[in-house]
C-alpha cells in the first residue's frame, strides 16, 4: 500500500516550515522570520498518533511569471497539490485573510481533494479574528493552532483521522529504513538538483541558471535496478569566509548534516572548472565523517578531448586526494542523462566496500607480510613490535593494532600500513581508520598499581 501524502501550503512566511518540522518531529526544514526561505518541496515521513503518512513542505504561494524563480517555486506546490491525499491550508491568523489568500483557495477547491484549514499563529488566544475570518475562504472550520507551541495539535490529529484514507493495520516503514542513503554534494551550480531531476524523470527540484537555489537537504526516494535508494540534494558548500547570510549558513549546515546520515556521498564537480580547492574541502569533510564517496564529473558533455581529460583528471584525483586512494570518478551529464547507470554501481560498489568485514586470521597473515617486507622502526635503540591486529567495525572499515611502543610509530608507516590495507583487501576510495593500541608493561612501576 502506498504512503498517503498530506500537503502543507499557504503564503509565504505564514508557519508552513514550522508545522512540517512539529509532525515529523525533527527540524528538518530551514526556519527564519523572513518570507520564501522553502524552495523546494521537501517531504518527511510521519508516524502521528497512529496515522502514518507522507508531509510536503512547499514553496510560499505568490502570483508570478512562469518562467521567474518564484514562478517555478509556484509550480512546485501546484504539484505538490495535484499529488497530494489531503491538503493543510496555513493561514497567519494575526495577519488575516488576505487578497491573496482567494485565489490560492479556488486553486485548492479545484484540486479535489480535502482540505484542513489552518489559523497559524493563534497561540493563548491570539488571533483569533482572523481565524473566524478564515471561513470566508469557503474550506470549512478553520483550526486555531500554534506550529511554534503545538496549541491545536489534538484537534488537527482528528480532522486528519477524517480527511486521510483509511489505512492497513499491518502498513510499516521498512522500505525506507532499507534504503541506500544517497547524499549528492558539491559547489553551487554544480548541477546537483538537476541530476537528480533526470534520475527520478520529472521536474521534481528547482533548477536554474541561478546559483544557490536549492536551500534545504531534500530527501527522495528513489528505485534503481530493483535497490531503493533515498536521495539527499544539499544546498551548495562555498568556503565559509565567503558566507554572510544566515539563510546560506543555515542550508550548508543543513547539507553537512545530510553528509552525516548518508552511507554514500556522490561529490559533484562541474568537469569544465574540477578539483577547485573547494572541492577538496568538501571531500575532506567526507572522508572525516567516515563516508563513502564516489566522485561525479558532471557536465562531461561540455568538455573537448573526453578520454585524455578522464585519464589526467583521475591522475589529479590520486594525487591531490590520497586519503581516499582509488574513488571511483564518474563522468557524467546530469543534464543530457549519460553515465547516470555508471554513477549508480558506483555508489552501489562503495556501499559495499564500506560496509566490508574482513576475519581476523586474514587480517594477521597480512600484517605478518607487510612488516616482514618493511619492519617498523626502531624507537630509542628499541624496535616497534606490532603484535597482532583485527577490525573492530565496518562502516567506515576500521582495524585496531596491538604491541609495544605504537604511540613512537612515525605516521609515514601508518600510512604505509593504510594504504597496503586498502589494495591486499580490495578498500578502494573508502576512508580508512587505524587504532594504535599499546600494550602496558606489567614490570613498569609507573603503570602498576
Amino acid at each position: 500500500m502506498d504512503m498517503p501524502t498530506v500537503a502543507i501550503i499557504g503564503r509565504p512566511n505564514v508557519g508552513k516550515s514550522t508545522l512540517f518540522n512539529r509532525l515529523v518531529g525533527k527540524k528538518l526544514a530551514l526556519v527564519d522570520d523572513r518570507p520564501g526561505v522553502t524552495r523546494d518541496r521537501r517531504e518527511g515521513d510521519v508516524n502521528f498518533g497512529g496515522l502514518v503518512f507522507r508531509v510536503i513542505d512547499t514553496a510560499g504561494l505568490e502570483d508570478a511569471d512562469a518562467g521567474t524563480l518564484l514562478g517555478r517555486m509556484r509550480a512546485q506546490t501546484e504539484a505538490a497539490i495535484m499529488e497530494a491525499d489531503v491538503v493543510l491550508f496555513v493561514i497567519d491568523s494575526r495577519a488575516g485573510v488576505l487578497p491573496a489568500d482567494q485565489p490560492f483557495a479556488e486553486l485548492v477547491r479545484r484540486a479535489g481533494c480535502p482540505v484542513i484549514l489552518i489559523a497559524n499563529k493563534a497561540e493563548g488566544g491570539a488571533g483569533l479574528g482572523g481565524a473566524y475570518e478564515a471561513f470566508s475562504l469557503g474550506l470549512g472550520d478553520p483550526i486555531p493552532f500554534s506550529a511554534e507551541h503545538g496549541e491545536g495539535i489534538g484537534e488537527l490529529h482528528d480532522a486528519l483521522i477524517a480527511a486521510l484514507p483509511e489505512q492497513d493495520e499491518d502498513y510499516d516503514e521498512e522500505g525506507s529504513e532499507k534504503s541506500l542513503k544517497v547524499a549528492i554534494v558539491g559547489r553551487p551550480n554544480a548541477g546537483k538538483s538537476t541530476l537528480i531531476n533526470t534520475m527520478l524523470g520529472e521536474d521534481r527540484l528547482l533548477v536554474g541558471p541561478e546559483a544557490g537555489i536549492t536551500r534545504d537537504s531534500i530527501s527522495l526516494d528513489w528505485d534503481w535496478r530493483g535497490r531503493r535508494i533515498k536521495l539527499h540534494d544539499t544546498a551548495g558548500m562555498r568556503r565559509r569566509a565567503r558566507i554572510d547570510d544566515k539563510l546560506e549558513k543555515l542550508a550548508v549546515s543543513d547539507g553537512l548534516r545530510a553528509v552525516r546520515f548518508a552511507e554514500v556521498v556522490v561529490v559533484l564537480l562541474d568537469a569544465t572548472i574540477p578539483f577547485e580547492k573547494q572541492d577538496l574541502t568538501i571531500v575532506d569533510l567526507v572522508e572525516s565523517e567516515g563516508r563513502s564517496l564516489v566522485i561525479g564529473l558532471n557536465k562531461w558533455d561540455l568538455v573537448a578531448d573526453q578520454n585524455g581529460l578522464l585519464k589526467t583528471l583521475r591522475e589529479d584525483c590520486t594525487r591531490l586526494l590520497p586519503q581516499v586512494r582509488g574513488v571511483s570518478v564518474i563522468p557524467l551529464s546530469g543534464l543530457a542523462g549519460q553515465g547516470i547507470d555508471k554513477l549508480m554501481q558506483a555508489v552501489v560498489d562503495a556501499a559495499d566496500v564500506w560496509s566490508r568485514r574482513i576475519s581476523t586470521s586474514r587480517i594477521n597473515d597480512w600484517l605478518n607480510e607487510a612488516t616482514q617486507r618493511n619492519p617498523p622502526p626502531a624507537v630509542a635503540s628499541r624496535r616497534i613490535k606490532i603484535r597482532y591486529a583485527t577490525q573492530v567495525k565496518a562502516r567506515p572499515p576500521h582495524f585496531a593494532l596491538f604491541g609495544n611502543q605504537l604511540d613512537g610509530l612515525p605516521k609515514s608507516y601508518t600510512r604505509y600500513l593504510v594504504n597496503n590495507l586498502r589494495e591486499a583487501f580490495d578498500l578502494p576510495g573508502t576512508p580508512i581508520r587505524l587504532s594504535l593500541r599499546t600494550s602496558k608493561n606489567p614490570f613498569d612501576k609507573e603503570n602498576k598499581g
